[in-house]
């Protein structure tokens, strides 16, 4: 079982829900994680099985079956990940001002289950391009909720482990999606469509866990503590601490070659069939999955800004092998190796080191503002980049993508508190 740290001996008596330490555990040993983040982590992971199964085959199947161009693939990619942040402050906002962060995550899976089987029937560029973005409104007012229910689960100098479990089981789903997908495209007769039809089952399932295992949590306003609006939640901003992140997070999104392109990349760099295509994703996933946890340790001991730093590092050496290409053996697991640890370093460590910039009732409001940049900047990126594949070729475009991200990691070296 996972553990955390509980208090100090000179704790008050009566403890948030955070600071707990639970019957039998005596000061200074190690409690059991908030049932709250398993709880969430279980319904992430059967979630993340049915959307990594589209997730897996949609670049060949829009690039490779429908025959769409690079750039119109960057447009559905942006789309894909970008649209989410146009909703993720109305889903944070909403989560604090009703106090309900478990109705809105379950509202926002619940659009999302419904998005796999409008796959069956969409063909078209508009119309996939709809179903992908209600798709991507439904985990834009889920993933700010889910996150504030997690911060405030855990003790603040526990996040880092938190949210490193969290995003393990959520990996754990999405090592297992596309390994459904690649049995499914090799066995049905449907192939495409016996995904899509699969990938709704596995999403309503994730939905039902969460109605019935996931407990609400509302958080307690601090004495005087402003009223929850939009005009507060953006207010936020005027925060040295959460400036500096959500500036860091948008400058690096905006260098962040999504993992589509990624796995593309990889694929011509290697000569991968098209049948072994929907497996790279698992290479990612199972890296992310084996450091998800020990990075979200290293982040609450040395630093969660050193950490996320890094996880950047990691992703310009992936931009480098995939210039570099060779057709060696060992590259394609280098490079998936490399990108999972980017993930492990970065995903769940920059929700943790923002909820500490963020009081308790503007918490998924606040986490919003950060996903938000980084979901747009990364939108922007998409975009970019696939407009410079269609223009120059993928390793101009790829040279151009790793410059700017370098500068921007120095950038962001200088954006850091002293402290950090």
């Amino acid at each position: 079982m996972y553990v955390a740290d509980s208090r100090a001996n000179n704790a008050p008596a009566v403890l948030p829900e955070s600071q707990a330490v639970a019957p039998g555990i005596r000061p200074g040993r190690r409690a059991a994680l908030a049932p709250t983040v398993l709880a969430l982590g279980t319904v992430s992971l059967i979630t993340d099985v049915s959307s990594e199964m589209v997730t897996a085959v949609l670049p060949l199947y829009l690039v490779a079956g429908l025959g769409l161009s690079p750039l119109g693939f960057g447009l559905l990619d942006g789309v894909y990940n970008g649209v989410s942040a146009l909703v993720r402050l109305t889903g944070g906002h909403l989560g604090d001002r009703f106090g309900r962060h478990k109705a809105l995550a379950g509202i926002g899976y619940g659009l999302s289950a419904l998005c796999k089987p409008l796959l069956l029937l969409a063909h078209t560029l508009p119309a996939i391009g709809a179903v992908l973005a209600l798709d991507r409104t439904g985990k834009g007012l889920r993933t700010a909720p889910r996150d504030a229910l997690i911060s405030l689960a855990a003790a603040p100098e526990d996040r880092g482990r938190a949210f490193g479990v969290h995003r393990a089981m959520d990996t754990a789903g999405a090592l297992i999606g596309p390994i459904l997908a690649f049995l499914i495209l090799r066995g049905a007769a449907g192939g495409y469509d016996a995904v899509f039809t699969v990938s709704a089952c596995v999403a309503a399932l994730g939905v039902l866990v969460l109605v019935l295992f996931v407990p609400g949590r509302r958080a307690v306003p601090a004495p005087g503590a402003e009223p929850v609006s939009l005009r507060a939640s953006l207010g936020l901003l005027r925060r040295r601490d959460l400036r500096r992140i959500s500036l860091g997070a948008l400058l690096l999104g905006l260098c962040t070659v999504s993992d589509a392109f990624v796995f593309l990349l990889l694929q011509r760099a290697t000569g991968i069939a098209d049948r072994w295509f929907a497996l790279l994703p698992l290479g990612t996933a199972a890296a992310f999955f084996l450091l998800a946890l020990p990075l979200g340790r290293l982040a609450d001991r040395v630093g969660r800004r050193r950490v996320f730093l890094g996880g950047h590092l990691a992703l310009l050496l992936v931009y480098g092998l995939l210039l570099a290409g060779g057709g060696h053996p060992a590259l394609p697991y280098a490079v998936l190796l490399l990108h999972g640890g980017f993930y492990a370093a970065t995903d769940g460590v920059l929700m943790a080191e923002a909820a500490g910039a963020v009081p308790e009732e503007h918490r998924g409001g606040g986490l919003a503002l950060v996903q938000t940049g980084q979901a747009l900047a990364r939108f922007a990126a998409s975009l970019g980049f696939g407009a410079a594949w269609t223009l120059w070729g993928a390793r101009p475009a790829l040279a151009v993508a790793a410059v700017l991200l370098a500068a921007a990691v120095a950038c962001c070296v200088r954006l850091r508190p002293a402290d950090a």
